[in-house]
């Protein structure tokens, strides 16, 4: 499946490893955002050096701790740059192909961290309030009593 067809979250994933992880879950995923930085940087570095090896292991580090919290489509972008850089290595090519992917990989990141640390933070409040009342209540007007 193309990485544009993958969901940026698949949110019964994200669900699943938080449980998992219990207590632990907001420290790994800070360790994420912070090794996902790192393999982004590296990333984009070896592409413009054009070093085809050194785009595979932070790729495939970034495949692997992004499925674990279900960013897929993250997911598949470091695939297709760790499986085209891999091919790139086998036939002394240049990974030129792969900036399209590349450019695009550090929004993804951003924008799927901003979604999972939305989903993360315990002060968010899971139901909507208004103030004053519940949010399934009708609202009576402003200053009027009832």
């Amino acid at each position: 499946m193309p990485h544009q067809d993958a969901d940026l979250v698949n949110w019964s994933d994200f669900a699943r490893t938080r449980g998992e992880l219990g207590a632990a879950f907001l420290r790994i995923l800070g360790y994420f955002r912070e090794d996902g930085a790192k393999s982004i940087s590296a990333i984009e570095d070896a592409f413009r050096a054009r070093n085809a090896a050194a785009l595979v292991t932070p790729a495939h580090t970034l495949k692997g701790e992004s499925a674990q919290f279900g960013a897929y489509r993250l997911s598949a972008m470091a695939e297709e740059i760790e499986m085209v850089a891999r091919r790139c290595v086998e036939t002394r090519e240049g990974p030129d192909e792969l900036i399209e992917t590349v450019v695009a990989l550090r929004p993804c990141f951003t924008e799927t961290m901003a979604l999972l640390d939305r989903d993360a933070n315990p002060l968010v409040a899971r139901r909507p309030v208004t103030f004053g009342r519940r949010a399934d209540t009708p609202p009576q007007g402003f200053g009027r009593a009832v």
